[in-house]
This record gives C-alpha cells, structure tokens and sequence, in this order.
C-alpha cells in the first residue's frame, strides 16, 4: 500500500473512532465471505463491520486516543463501528458468535471507557433503547394518570357535595316557596288587626268628648 493510500485509510479509521459512539474489537478467523456478509446486515441501521488492518488500526486509534485495543489487534480483525444504539449492536454481535463461535469479540470501547468481552456481553443483556424508551413513558404515563386522580379526587368530592345541597334546595323549593307568602301574610295582617282592636278602645274617648262638649254649651 502505498504511503498516501496509508494515511488516508489510517485518517478514515481515526474518523470512525471519533464519530462512532462505540466500537467492538473482533476476530474473525474462519468465517466466510457470507458469514460475513450476513453480520454486516444484522447489524445494519446501528453498526459497520469493516475488516481492518492491524496495524493502520493502532495508528488511528492512537491518533483518535483509544486505548482499548491496545495489544488486541493480532490476528485477522474486524471492527464493529456504532453508530445506532450500542445494546442493539452488541446483541447483534453476541447472537452471531452464539451461532458462529469463530467469530470471538476480544473487546471494545463506549464512550471512551474500555469494555471487556464479559462487559460486552451485559450491555447486550440490557433493554434495547426503545423498550426503555417506552418503559418509561408507560411509567410517565402512570405518573401523571395517578397525578391527575389525586388533584380530581377532592374535586370530584366537592362536586358531589354541592350536588347533594342542590338536590336538596330543589326538593324543599316549593316548602320554602309556600312558607315564604304565608309568612308575609301574617306580618302584613298584623297591623290591620291591631288597628282594628284599637279602633272600639278609641271610641268611647271620642263620644266623651263630644258630650263634654255639648254639656258646656248648655250651661
């Protein structure tokens, strides 16, 4: 290779490093162009598995500072860029060495800390970002569900009391309605009655008069 097509391989994997959110280092010895083929595919849409070359790899992961693979690049080895979400990779990767044990995942790097195979293999067992995504919005839902119940419970509360008082006010309506006029009644009978007790009281006084009155023009 020349030393131009050099630098550029080892400045296109230094991209790859910086860009990539994690990286698996394996190994692939054994595996056939469509054994291949077929990881690249599975892991498509969260990962490229490109097949490198050792030494250009130290390099660029020296130029890009990681660390993780050092000491690791021997053998045929291929690289598993992420891109997507990291447990979906490692998933990918962990059910194809299940059912290809030649290809061996000698290590990797998430956000710059070094990962161990055993490392690997628990991010893979972990809940892909989608179901955690939807997990937590069912429990945000929850939240909120069981939020709105308890501000709407003492409401609901308050609502069937004031209810209930209108419920009763309509039933003794027509009472009170009935009440009321005869009440007035009575206040306003009142007076009339009085006065006319006190008209006969008053009578008597009058015709006195009347006759003191007619006694002094006889004398």
């Amino acid at each position: 290779m020349a030393k131009a097509d050099k630098a550029a391989a080892i400045a296109e994997l230094s991209d790859k490093f910086r860009n990539s959110g994690a990286a698996v280092l394996t190994e692939y010895r054994g595996l056939s162009v469509k054994q291949i083929t077929d990881l690249r595919n599975s892991l498509r849409g969260n990962a490229t598995f490109a097949v490198v070359k050792n030494t250009l790899t130290e390099l660029a992961a020296k130029d890009a500072g990681v660390t993780a693979f050092d000491g690791q690049l021997v053998g045929p080895s291929a690289i598993a860029f992420v891109d997507g979400d990291p447990v979906e990779a490692a998933k990918g990767l962990r059910d194809f060495a299940k059912a290809n044990p030649l290809l061996v995942i000698k290590g990797g790097v998430l956000d710059g800390k070094a990962l161990t195979p055993a490392e690997i293999t628990k991010l893979a067992d972990l809940e892909s970002r989608e179901v955690l995504l939807a997990k937590l919005a069912g429990a945000l839902q929850a939240s909120l569900s069981q939020a709105v119940y308890l501000f709407a419970a003492p409401l609901s509360q308050t609502a069937r009391v004031v209810d209930a008082l209108r419920a009763k006010v309509e039933a003794e309506g027509p009472v009170a309605a009935a009440a009321a006029p005869a009440a007035e009644a009575e206040v306003a009978e009142a007076p009339a009655e009085v006065a006319a007790e006190e008209t006969p009281a008053e009578a008597p006084a009058a015709e006195a008069t009347a006759d003191v009155a007619e006694g002094g023009d006889e004398s």
